[in-house]
C-alpha cells in the first residue's frame, strides 16, 4: 500500500509493518536528477540501498540496526567478494537543530552533520518503525531521514513510502560476507571498479646491450625489443571510446642507469605504404628521409611518423641509487610514475594497434617501466554527440631509435623543419597538437638556454613561445643520484627547456581556425645553439594535426 501526504499514513504508521520502500529523488541546485535516484527497501531491523540508475549497481550497501552497523559488498575485478563494516559510532553524528517539516505527511526533526568539510541538513522521522536514510554516512540509526541536503545544493528527499510486506529476495540480504577489508583496502576497490585499466608493459626492461629472443612475425600481446633494447613494442587490441576520459600512465624507475634521459611513449600509424615499423625491423636506412640525413621524422604521401602519446623525462637514478645515496631527511620515492590525458589522441587507440616506449640509454640494466592505459567513463554533463575525429602526425624529431643510428633533431641549425601536409575538407576545430623539448646539457647547450619556437603555415607565423620549465626543484625526491654543485643546488633543480628530471612534458594546443582545405606547408624554426667540441644540442619536437568531420 502506498501512503502520501495523509493523516492515514500517521495511523497506521503506529502498528509495526513488516517492511517498507522509500523512494529518493535527487536534485541538484533543484534540476530533478533522474539517474540519482534511489530506493530503500527495509524489512525489520535491515535495509539496502537500490540506485534506480542500474549503471550505480556494482556495489552493495546495507544497513543493520540492530548490530548498529552498515555494509559495504563488493566483487574485485577476479570476482572476489569484499567486505567493509562501519558502525553507526565511527559516522559523523548528527546535532538536533530547531526546525520541523512535514514530509509525506510524516513529521520530521531537523539535525546539522559536518562530513569532510561539508554541511548537512538532514529531516528524520520517528513515527515509523524503521530507520534508514538515503546516503549511508549521513546519521545512520538516527530515525528515517526522508530529506537531506548537502552545501545547499545536493539534495534527497522521498517522493513515496510504501509499507508492505518486504520479501527476502527483495531485500536481498547477502548470504556470504566474503572477506573482511578494512576502509582504505575497500575504497581503492571501489575506485578500481569505476574505471577499465588495460595494462600494455608490466616492469619491461629498457635497455642496451643484452640479447632478445622476439618471436617471429608480428604476434599479438608480445613484447618486441627494437635499437639494442631501448624501443619496447607491442601490437594490442584497444576498445572504442563513445564519450570520457583516457590516461596513458607509465611508472619507471632505474634498473642501473644513473641518468635522466629522454622518454616517450608512441604509437605507430600503418595506414600508409610505410611505416616506422618498416625501420625497427630492417634498420633506419627503411625510412623516408629528410635533408639527406634526418630519416622517418615527416609525414610524406607514404609514411606517417609516429603518433606521440606522452613525453617524459627519467629522474637520476630513482630506486636504484636510493641506498647508495644516503641524505638525512631526503625520503626517495621508489618510482616515478607519469600520467597524461591523452583523449584527444583516442581516435587512433581503437582496434589493433602498435604502442611503444623508448627510454634512451646506454646502460645493460637500464630501466624498468610499466605503461597503462586507463578508461573512464563519461558524466552525464558532457556532450556525447557522435564525432567523427581525423588526426594525422606530421612530424616527430624524437629520434626513438637513437641507439640504431637514427639522427638528433638538429636540422635546425641551418634551416627549419618543414612538412607539406594535404588537410582534407570538412574540418571543424582544425589545430596541432605541438610538443618541444630543447637538449645539449652543458652551460652552452640548448637545454640550459631559453629558445624561441615559432611555428609558421605558409609562410605565415601562426604561434611562438619560449619552452621553459621553472619548476624542477619540486621532483628532488625523484632524482637520488643527481649531482650537487658547490652552491647547493642539484642538477635536477635547474631550470630547462620544457622539461625536468622525474616529468612529463605538456603538449600546446595550437588552434588553426583560418586553414583552408589543400594543401599546406608548415615550418617550424628554432635558433639552434652552436657545437662546443664535442657537445651539441638538438631539438625533440612533435606534432599532430587533430580535427571533427
Amino acid at each position: 500500500m502506498t501512503l502520501l501526504a495523509t493523516g492515514t499514513a500517521l495511523a497506521q504508521s503506529k502498528s509495526v509493518q513488516p517492511g517498507a520502500e522509500v523512494t529518493y529523488a535527487f536534485k541538484y541546485n533543484g534540476k530533478d536528477m533522474p539517474d540519482g535516484g534511489i530506493q530503500l527497501i527495509i524489512k525489520g531491523d535491515k535495509a539496502r540501498f537500490k540506485p534506480l540508475n542500474a549503471v550505480n549497481k556494482k556495489e552493495l550497501q546495507l544497513l543493520d540496526n540492530k548490530a548498529k552497523a552498515t555494509y559495504q559488498q563488493i566483487s574485485d575485478k577476479d570476482g572476489h567478494l569484499l567486505t567493509f563494516k562501519k558502525a553507526f559510532a565511527d559516522y559523523e553524528q548528527a546535532e538536533l537543530v530547531p526546525g520541523t517539516d512535514t514530509i509525506l505527511g510524516y513529521p520530521c526533526k531537523k539535525a546539522k552533520l559536518v562530513v569532510r568539510s561539508n554541511s548537512i541538513d538532514i529531516w528524520y522521522t520517528n513515527t515509523l518503525p524503521f530507520k534508514g536514510t538515503p546516503v549511508q554516512g549521513y546519521a545512520p540509526g538516527l530515525g528515517l531521514v526522508l530529506r537531506s541536503i548537502r552545501n545547499g545544493n545536493s539534495e534527497y528527499i522521498a517522493t513515496k513510502v510504501d509499507l508492505r510486506d518486504v520479501k527476502d529476495e527483495e531485500l536481498q540480504w547477502p548470504v556470504a560476507m566474503g572477506q573482511m577489508v578494512d576502509d582504505a583496502t575497500y575504497l581503492r576497490q571501489v575506485i578500481e571498479n569505476r574505471f577499465t585499466t588495460i595494462s600494455i608493459f608490466n616492469q619491461e626492461q629498457i635497455s642496451w646491450g643484452n640479447e632478445h629472443h622476439d618471436p617471429a612475425g608480428e604476434q599479438e600481446n608480445v613484447t618486441y625489443h627494437y635499437a639494442g633494447g631501448t624501443v619496447i613494442l607491442k601490437k594490442v587490441k584497444l576498445p572504442a571510446l563513445n564519450a570520457g576520459t583516457v590516461f596513458a600512465e607509465v611508472a619507471q624507475f632505474s634498473n642501473g642507469d644513473a641518468y635522466d634521459r629522454t622518454g616517450s611513449v608512441f604509437m605507430i600509424p600503418k595506414d600508409k605504404k610505410q611505416s616506422f615499423l618498416d625501420g625497427l625491423k630492417n634498420g633506419v636506412s627503411a625510412l623516408p628521409v629528410y635533408h639527406e640525413k634526418y630519416r622517418g621524422v615527416t609525414a610524406t604521401d607514404d609514411y606517417l611518423p609516429t603518433l606521440e602519446l606522452m613525453r617524459f623525462f627519467t629522474p637520476f637514478g630513482v630506486n636504484h641509487y636510493n641506498q647508495k645515496v644516503k641524505i638525512k631527511g631526503y625520503q626517495w620515492a621508489d618510482s616515478a610514475v607519469y600520467r597524461q590525458d591523452i583523449t584527444e589522441l583516442q581516435p587512433r587507440l581503437n582496434g589493433e594497434v602498435w604502442i611503444g616506449v623508448f627510454v634512451g640509454n646506454y646502460d645493460k640494466g637500464g630501466h624498468k617501466v610499466s605503461l597503462r592505459l586507463k578508461y573512464y567513463p563519461g558524466d552525464n554533463d558532457r556532450d556525447t554527440t557522435d564525432k567523427e575525429h581525423w588526426i594525422m602526425p606530421i612530424f616527430n624529431t624524437t629520434n626513438l631509435m637513437e641507439m640504431a643510428s637514427q639522427e638528433y633533431g638538429t636540422m635546425f641549425g641551418k634551416d627549419s623543419l618543414e612538412v607539406t601536409v594535404n588537410i582534407p575538407a570538412g574540418l571543424r576545430n582544425l589545430r596541432l597538437r605541438y610538443t618541444s623539448t630543447g637538449h645539449g646539457g652543458w652551460g652552452g647547450g640548448d637545454e640550459f638556454n631559453q629558445k624561441l619556437n615559432e611555428i609558421f603555415v605558409d609562410g605565415n607565423r601562426v604561434y611562438h613561445f619560449i619552452p621553459w620549465r621553472t619548476d624542477c626543484g619540486n621532483f628532488r625526491l625523484l632524482n637520488p643520484s643527481s649531482g650537487n654543485f658547490g652552491n647547493g643546488l642539484s642538477s635536477s633543480d635547474l631550470s630547462r627547456s620544457n622539461w625536468c628530471p622525474g616529468s612529463v612534458t605538456e603538449p600546446v594546443t595550437i588552434p588553426l581556425p583560418d586553414l583552408t582545405p589543400g594543401v599546406h606547408t608548415f615550418k617550424v624554426k628554432i635558433p639552434l645553439g652552436e657545437r662546443e667540441g664535442n657537445s651539441f644540442s638538438a631539438w625533440n619536437v612533435s606534432g599532430s594535426l587533430l580535427g571533427e568531420k
